[in-house]
């Protein structure tokens, strides 16, 4: 377990748009007890729907830990939240970070934060070596959770499903693969922090043996079909040896994030090519259900779409955050 304090104040930055502050929104979302409020510099275009404070102000309502909620491209400290970052340090809060950069790899702030005897957390980092994977076949059930691209809805899915399952008496566990799932379930692994060689390792790590009765939710990262994250989206897959997958998608986007030149796939061959890579470790891998984000959709229109999509595939098609993920667990083999 990582032992970060709480209550947070969560750090936005200068996110230019919601999905760059999806650290905060899913702690924001699913932790919301833990959170005093949130720190936005200006031109900051991302809200996470909690107050805004000044860093003395949530300081002043007992927040202890200053959370880098931004998820930049590349994963980069920003030399614009250098002075805010010095400033909570010096007010005696501890940071935490799920970035690339490393909070320590800056002398200065290292130097401050000893003086101020206060913690510098990189929850993307962890001195838990990964071993190569061995495709041995383990106990106890999984379900991996997929995307025709990034940032679609992956965690938040495989949130939904394992409370659901739990509300159903069901014997489920959340396992984290990325810095925002490590935040809410206080554990994990970040995958696309691990050596290429050890990925599908640290998969096998993450979800180890258990009951015959108990699932592992396990939380995808990236996409097959996305050029940046592809690997580590494939090593996540064969480690995760998943009984079951949970496809997530963003019906409005016409092109991978970030790379205008690369078109978004079809379902139907999102759905193929991850059956066909799962099977490579369990050849009972399936798809059971489409989780759709459809948060630019009016209501009808949501339900329309989910209806016409749930004929085309003949599988269950749902958006978690309307309608719950009750339809999909329907569809596990529990």
């Amino acid at each position: 377990m990582i032992n970060i304090q709480s209550p947070f104040l969560l750090f936005l930055g200068d996110a230019q748009d919601q999905l760059a502050a999806k650290t905060a929104d899913g702690i924001a979302y699913w932790r919301p007890n833990e959170c005093v409020g949130q720190l936005r510099l200006s031109g900051c275009l991302a809200d996470v729907g909690i107050p805004d404070r000044t860093l003395r102000e949530a300081r002043m309502d007992g927040a202890k830990t200053l959370v880098l909620g931004v998820a930049n491209r590349g994963g980069v400290i920003s030399k614009n939240w250098i002075n805010t970052i010095f400033n909570a340090v010096e007010m005696g809060y501890n940071v935490a970070s799920g970035l690339h950069g490393l909070l320590n790899a800056i002398p200065e702030l290292e130097k401050r934060a000893g003086i101020a005897n206060v913690d510098l957390f990189n929850v993307r980092y962890s001195e838990i070596g990964n071993p190569v994977a061995n495709g041995k076949k383990r106990t106890g059930k999984r379900l991996l959770t997929v995307g025709s691209d990034c940032s679609v809805g992956k965690m938040f899915t495989a949130l939904a499903i394992e409370r659901s399952l739990k509300n159903q008496g069901f014997n489920a566990t959340f396992r984290a693969s990325g810095q925002t799932g490590i935040f809410i379930a206080r554990t994990g692994v970040c995958i696309d922090a691990v050596i290429s060689d050890f990925v599908a390792g640290a998969a096998e790590l993450l979800s180890p043996d258990n009951d015959s009765d108990h699932w592992d939710i396990i939380e995808g990262q990236g996409s097959l079909f996305h050029p940046s994250y592809a690997g580590v989206s494939l090593g996540l897959l064969h480690g995760s040896q998943a009984d079951s997958l949970v496809l997530c998608h963003d019906p409005d986007r016409s092109h991978m994030r970030g790379l205008k030149e690369y078109v978004l796939p079809e379902i139907r061959e999102c759905i193929s090519l991850n059956e066909t890579c799962g099977q490579l470790t369990n050849s009972n891998c399936r798809v059971i259900g489409i989780s759709v984000n459809t948060y630019k959709q009016s209501s009808s229109e949501a339900e329309r779409l989910l209806d016409d999509l749930e004929t085309e595939l003949n599988l269950p098609c749902v958006d978690p955050i309307r309608q719950g993920a009750e339809h999909l667990v329907a569809a596990m083999s529990l």
